[in-house]
């Protein structure tokens, strides 16, 4: 079986490996390797989708994604305040073109999210009473999971819930309703979208101090009796430093807890920062020295930005009987968050393809990385 499966994967890719390794192809070459088909057959490719993406107003996000990827993730349009901005009142415009989208290119969707700290619409941070914020919450996750029931693939039912230390974040959620808000999230939403896989997710949760965290609150929502399907860890990482053996260990001990593993947002920033982590609230004071590739990200850094990212999709491959999906956060450079954040106007370089849509060296590792696999598979 391994032997019919493997040759011509082995020899389409390095058919598409050795055409497009002397020159960059444009991101609309129907001759350029696309993502979601040479992991078919290990784990799902994704990526996250702006308000302008999802409109199809990008002409060349509108080509390559299809092209590239079979799952998506709303950056921004379904988060709260977005989508519920006051009191009982949703605005479902821009979330149910993003079904549409889906439907019309093959792509399964990833709901993100129905509970975070963040992004949350002004008036739900002043609710004084805890019995109208339970209203609130539960109306939240009944009303829109239950919208997009059997539309969508699978939620983030919660959204960094948890310290650096693994303890739970003294957010307005665990103010008001205490630490069973994550179990009482997933009950609600397991009730009101059935069919659609349930999942915690968190950055940093790959770290040993946060994955204690965050396996003893899967355990919790276990223990309760409510479904849970997986654990998306985000994958914000840092060129030069991206944790491979904690990696590993993350993917072994929350696939042992009977949970489908998941990368949700990845991404290798290249830019110096002085913290580590994702938390969207922390910030640094602009200074020309934290931005220092303003022309152009040196060789040497697209060098090592390559490897790293060959060595994650080797371990990736690796388990990919663990792995259900890879999704990156953005389509291009251009897009990424990491150019506003933690600093406002920095030019950042995390993803596979550049500004213009162009695929960089580290697409090819990747390509490269399945090519290695599979002829490893056959005991090259």
């Amino acid at each position: 079986m391994i032997r019919k499966t493997f040759v011509p994967v082995v020899c389409a890719i390095s058919l598409l490996v050795a055409a497009c390794s002397g020159s960059q192809k444009n991101s609309a070459s129907p001759d350029m390797p696309s993502l979601k088909t040479v992991f078919k057959d290990d784990f799902a490719i994704g990526t996250a989708l702006n308000a302008e993406q999802i409109e199809e107003k990008d002409p060349k996000a509108a080509v390559l994604v299809p092209q590239q990827f079979n799952m998506a993730t709303p950056e921004n349009i379904m988060k709260a305040e977005v989508i519920h901005p006051q009191w009982g009142t949703y605005n479902f415009d821009l979330a149910d073109k993003m079904i549409e989208y889906g439907k019309k290119h093959n792509i399964k969707i990833n709901g993100h999210t129905l509970i975070w700290h963040s992004q949350l619409p002004a008036f739900a941070r002043q609710i004084q009473s805890v019995d109208s914020f339970k209203t609130f919450f539960t109306d939240h996750i009944n009303t829109v999971a239950g919208r997009y029931s059997g539309k969508i693939f699978s939620w983030d039912v919660v959204n960094e819930a948890l310290n650096e230390d693994g303890t739970m974040r003294k957010s307005v959620f665990l103010n008001k309703m205490g630490d069973n808000f994550v179990t009482e999230a997933f009950r609600l939403a397991a009730a009101a979208s059935p069919n659609t896989e349930l999942y915690y997710n968190d950055y940093n949760n790959e770290q040993p101090a946060k994955r204690a965290g965050c396996i003893a609150l899967i355990k919790k929502v276990q223990a309760a009796g409510v479904r849970i399907d997986g654990v998306g860890i985000q994958g914000h990482w840092h060129v030069g430093k991206v944790p491979l053996k904690d990696i590993e260990e993350s993917i072994l001990q929350y696939s042992a807890l009977g949970l489908k593993v998941m990368f949700t947002e990845l991404d290798i920033e290249v830019l110096p920062r002085n913290f580590q982590g994702a938390d969207v609230n922390q910030r640094m004071k602009s200074d020309p020295s934290l931005n220092p590739y303003v022309n152009g990200l040196p060789d040497s850094v697209q060098q090592q930005l390559a490897k790293d990212y060959q060595a994650l999709f080797n371990l990736f491959l690796k388990h990919k009987d663990k792995i259900t999906r890879v999704t990156f956060w953005g389509v291009n450079d251009g897009q990424s968050w990491l150019n506003g954040w933690p600093v406002r106007g920095r030019t950042n370089y995390p993803l596979l393809f550049d500004r213009q849509f162009m695929p960089k060296p580290a697409f090819y590792k990747v390509i490269e990385a399945k090519k290695d696999f599979a002829n490893t598979k056959k005991g090259f």
